[in-house]
């Protein structure tokens, strides 16, 4: 890639990430602060870069949330009170996120994409350098295992 197709793949997906970044972090300074650690990164990769840029930048910008997230301690306040529907809604929110994180890496993966960043089958399967069919049925198994342990939970 060349540093002028660099520049305008920037121009193009900047916003996307920051946006991203937003969502997880809700913080603006943290979340530009991000981006701006992704695009140095894939700038020291440039001579390796191929367009387009936007799905591995997602990808880094995603973990690097994530592991911002990880080293921060936040604690809540443990309130001794009956829980309402949104905290139940919540419980079952983190029983479904926990379960998720049990799967095997790449049904993980393609859980995440499709759902948690919306992303369609065909980018999905260009991203991991599956075809199509391998993501629907990756991403079926995996509902139908989270289902399953979700539903044996919910009656112990």
């Amino acid at each position: 890639m060349t540093i002028n197709e660099y520049k305008e793949e920037v121009k193009l997906v900047r916003p996307q990430m920051l946006a991203i970044a937003r969502n997880y972090l809700k913080d603006n300074d943290e979340a530009e602060d991000a981006v701006q650690d992704v695009l140095l990164k894939l700038w020291q990769l440039i001579d390796t870069l191929h367009l387009p840029m936007a799905p591995l930048a997602s990808v880094l910008l995603k973990n690097r949330c994530i592991d911002i997230l990880r080293r921060h301690h936040y604690t809540t306040e443990v309130n001794e009170t009956i829980p309402n529907e949104e905290e139940k809604a919540d419980e079952r929110y983190e029983k479904v996120i926990a379960l998720i994180d049990t799967l095997p890496t790449m049904q993980q993966t393609i859980m995440r994409l499709r759902h948690m960043e919306g992303m369609e089958i065909n980018d999905i399967a260009k991203l991991t350098g599956s075809k199509e069919t391998a993501v629907r049925k990756a991403l079926s198994r995996a509902r139908h295992a989270i289902k399953d342990q979700f539903l044996k939970t919910e009656w112990e």
